[in-house]
């Protein structure tokens, strides 16, 4: 069962946080469903272990043929690898993506089977319709990927974050709302330090942050942020030292 989100007016913002058969060895990823004015979009579809219980959970609340939109905030595999079924599945949606991966991603399907279905999304961000409303793609490069991006929905008021403010934990328990960051949740920092490419980004992204109304931060991996976890997180990660931070002359010697 999706976790909802948000529900409003006929705008509707749910969380499948528990799809993969983690015993696979796979790690936990949330997809999301946002729904305005009967149109859709799915952010993060994911990797062909979550396809097939993705569309079907997705078809008691909105008909995946319906989407207008997928949205990817960067090219791994547990984020955008089932891309081939989901160009089947949704005929008339396009796929948005950073422009550095628009060219990569058809690799995940069948020749030809993108051609005119992709938007490259450029670096400074863009808006995406979304019936009568919107996705604002907001820049978060190297967070950890190259070209990254997250998602504001001005409605709710939710940023997904991608994969930052990851939590390590089951699907269930991704869906029990984190309001506090005392104590850390269970991989937040070891996760952050070794993901994000350095305290350099995290300032400016914290920046960028704080210039919008934010309800909730949603990530990809694990539980959502609300209530004083929001300025926690943010006032967190600015001064978080990670990535390269951390490096020496130590990481880069040649394995005996």
């Amino acid at each position: 069962m999706p976790y909802e989100l948000f529900r409003h007016k006929g705008h509707v913002c749910l969380m499948f946080s528990d799809l993969c058969d983690e015993g696979g060895g796979a790690v936990q990823a949330n997809q999301f469903l946002i729904v305005n004015d009967d149109t859709g979009a799915i952010i993060d579809p994911g990797g062909n272990l979550a396809y097939s219980e993705l569309y079907l959970a997705m078809t008691r609340h909105f008909a995946p043929s319906r989407l207008s939109a997928i949205v990817a905030s960067h090219a791994d595999p547990d984020i955008i690898a089932a891309l081939d079924r989901w160009m089947t599945a949704t005929p008339d949606a396009k796929l948005y993506v950073s422009t550095l991966w628009e060219r990569f991603v058809p690799h995940f399907c069948k020749p030809g089977k993108t051609t005119g279905r992709i938007i490259g999304m450029p670096d400074s961000g863009m808006r995406i319709p979304i019936g009568n409303s919107e996705l604002i793609a907001l820049p978060a490069h190297f967070m950890h990927a190259e070209g990254n991006f997250q998602f504001y929905d001005p409605i709710s008021r939710i940023l997904f974050s991608g994969d930052l403010g990851v939590s390590l934990m089951a699907g269930k328990q991704a869906q029990q709302v984190i309001t506090s960051l005392s104590p850390m949740p269970p991989g937040m920092e070891a996760f952050h330090r070794r993901y994000m490419v350095s305290n350099k980004i995290l300032r400016f992204w914290a920046r960028m942050a704080r210039q919008l109304p934010i309800d909730m931060i949603v990530p990809q991996h694990g539980a959502p942020l609300q209530g004083p976890a929001v300025k926690q997180f943010i006032d967190w990660v600015e001064g978080l030292s990670c990535g390269i931070d951390l490096m020496t002359d130590a990481n880069y010697a040649i394995p005996r």
